[in-house]
C-alpha cells in the first residue's frame, strides 16, 4: 500500500442560514485541511510522482479568502453585489464543515481523474477539515479511477 498525505490551511467566511444561533451571521475560520491518498500501487508519470502534492493543496488553496455559500444564500450569489470569483458554492444545504470535506474530496477524486484517467486503480480517499480547534470532519471513500 501507497499513501500520499497532504496538509494545508485556508481561510474563508460563511454563514448558516436558518440557523438558531449565532453561526447564523457571517463569520470566518481558519480551517486545517488534510487529504489522505492510498492505493495499492500509485501509477506515476513521466518523473516518476503520482499525484503532485502542490496539485492537492490547490484542491484547498481555491477556498482561501473566499465566501463559501449554497445556492439558498442569494445575497452572497448576486454577482451585482459580490464578486464571484470570492464566492465559492458548495453542493448541500449549508456551508458546514461537512459540506467543505465533500466538497475537498470532489476536488481530488477529480484531480486523479484528469492526471491518471482510466486506469483502473482503487484509491482510498480520505478528508479531515478541521473547522475549529474543537471541530473536525473526516469523509473517507473508495472510488476506482
Amino acid at each position: 500500500m501507497e499513501k500520499i498525505i497532504v496538509t494545508a490551511k485556508f481561510h474563508t467566511g460563511h454563514r448558516q442560514l436558518g440557523y438558531p444561533g449565532k453561526c447564523k451571521f457571517v463569520h470566518g475560520h481558519t480551517w486545517q485541511g488534510k487529504v489522505a491518498v492510498a492505493a495499492e500501487e500509485f501509477p506515476r508519470d513521466d518523473l516518476d510522482m503520482s499525484i503532485d502534492f502542490g496539485d492537492i493543496k490547490n484542491v484547498m488553496r481555491f477556498l482561501d479568502h473566499k465566501m463559501l455559500v449554497t445556492e439558498q444564500d442569494a445575497t452572497f450569489l448576486d454577482a451585482n453585489r459580490f464578486e464571484p470569483e470570492g464566492v465559492v458554492m458548495l453542493k448541500g444545504k449549508g456551508p458546514s464543515v461537512e459540506n467543505v470535506a465533500h466538497y475537498v474530496f470532489d476536488g481530488v477524486v477529480d484531480l486523479i481523474r484528469r492526471q491518471h484517467p482510466g486506469k483502473g486503480v482503487r484509491y482510498t480517499v480520505e478528508v479531515t477539515i478541521q473547522e475549529t480547534e474543537n471541530n473536525t470532519f473526516i469523509v473517507e471513500k473508495s472510488v476506482t479511477v
